[in-house]
């Protein structure tokens, strides 16, 4: 049964809804189901989809570079041009069952090095930094409303990311490394914080979050162990998007992608976070059952990394990258790409991958197409002078 605070929650947001404008709803999309995977510390988009139809390729990469497919422990084919990183079998398995795209030579509008400003601006959608100081899925929250009074967004992280932060409430799950409390305890901390409306909501949440997640705090026996972590991290987020009174849009993130010296190539510390990142779209997939045809999960990350391999056998801060898109909604198959080439005037600012799609144009195709918001919305609220960033067409199927 739903209480009076539930009640009262739910018409609040129905009034709310109601009064706002109509050209922010494309369509209702009640049952789809969105999952934002943050990769912390700049991918290697050439390692990731790796264009080893490229005539510069194998010359530019040097001891970085992987194999053609065919060759052992080479590149799973994704075309004549792209091949993905061996580590990435899940992924490659989605793509070819057509549930899976990736989109290459992609960036946010930031072209400095800076992890933190380059993750800002990721996150808060902006067209130069410092603009935007909440998220863009925050922002595109206030037409999707809610289930039941419930947040309609959760952040399965420590603390809420900024894609997350704004006006619109949501709500945040971690695994806790500490004792459950005991039913007593709980029963004090609600009649304490019953008067207080900011701390008693709060409480709730986290009760409804605790109950939803159940039994996935076993994360605690897995410490040292990323790839595991992670994949049991996905799984809880299945848990959350599965329950009827759970959200409908998750964020995820996964840090360790900075890598500077020692990358490896299809084998060595890269390769070990691609099967860390694989084995947790993979859990996700598996946990969602039906729900996966309604999901689509995009992974994206700050910027990308220099072409050329650096003195210590790594790659530096560089800016056009490759991201994912993947989910039973998805209409896969393809790498979306307008190609710049790897030759040397190819490349930006002599060095990096020359970017030729905005980020913000991959995230306006699947809240539109998916999530049912309007072109205008997306350029007027969530993403502000995006205009010439149009949503990238035909990523859902329809």
């Amino acid at each position: 049964m739903l209480s009076r605070r539930d009640v009262l929650k739910s018409l609040g947001l129905t009034a709310m809804a109601g009064s706002l404008p109509r050209l922010a709803f494309a369509k209702t999309v009640l049952d789809a189901r969105f999952v934002l995977v943050v990769l912390r510390g700049a991918v290697d988009g050439l390692a990731l989809a790796a264009p080893y139809g490229d005539g510069n390729y194998q010359k530019l990469r040097g001891e970085l570079a992987i194999s053609k497919p065919g060759s052992t422990d080479g590149l799973l084919k994704l075309d004549g041009l792209f091949g993905l990183h061996p580590s990435l079998a899940n992924v490659h398995q989605s793509f070819v069952a057509g549930h899976a795209n990736v989109v290459h030579a992609i960036a946010s509008p930031y072209r400095e090095r800076s992890h933190f400003d380059g993750q800002d601006m990721l996150e808060n959608g902006a067209a130069r930094n410092g603009a935007l100081r909440d998220g863009w899925l925050n922002r595109a929250l206030l037409p999707l409303g809610s289930r039941l009074g419930n947040e309609a967004a959760i952040a399965l992280a420590q603390n809420t990311p900024l894609v997350l932060r704004g006006d619109n409430s949501v709500t945040s799950w971690a695994p806790s490394r500490l004792p459950d409390a005991d039913d007593g305890t709980l029963e004090r901390l609600q009649r304490l914080y019953a008067h207080d409306e900011f701390f008693a909501t709060r409480l709730e949440q986290a009760l409804r979050s605790q109950d939803i997640a159940g039994g996935m705090d076993g994360m605690g026996n897995a410490r040292g162990n990323d790839a595991r972590q992670f994949a049991e991290l996905m799984q809880s987020a299945a848990r959350f998007l599965t329950s009827p009174e759970g959200p409908t849009i998750a964020v995820v993130e996964l840090g360790g992608w900075d890598t500077h010296a020692n990358q490896g190539s299809n084998n060595g510390a890269l390769a070990n976070r691609f099967a860390a990142l694989d084995r947790g779209l993979g859990s996700l997939r598996d946990q969602l059952g039906d729900t996966w045809n309604r999901t689509v999960v995009t992974v994206v990350t700050e910027f990308g990394r220099t072409v050329r391999v650096n003195g210590t056998r790594g790659t530096d801060h560089g800016t056009g990258t490759a991201a994912i898109v993947l989910g039973g909604a998805v209409n896969g198959g393809k790498v979306i790409a307008d190609w710049p080439g790897l030759g040397d005037k190819d490349l930006y600012a002599g060095r990096d991958l020359m970017p030729t799609r905005d980020l913000r144009s991959l995230f306006k195709g699947v809240l539109q197409d998916h999530l049912g918001l309007t072109p205008a919305f997306l350029d007027e609220t969530v993403f502000p002078d995006s205009a010439a960033a149009s949503p990238l067409q035909n990523l859902i199927r329809t």
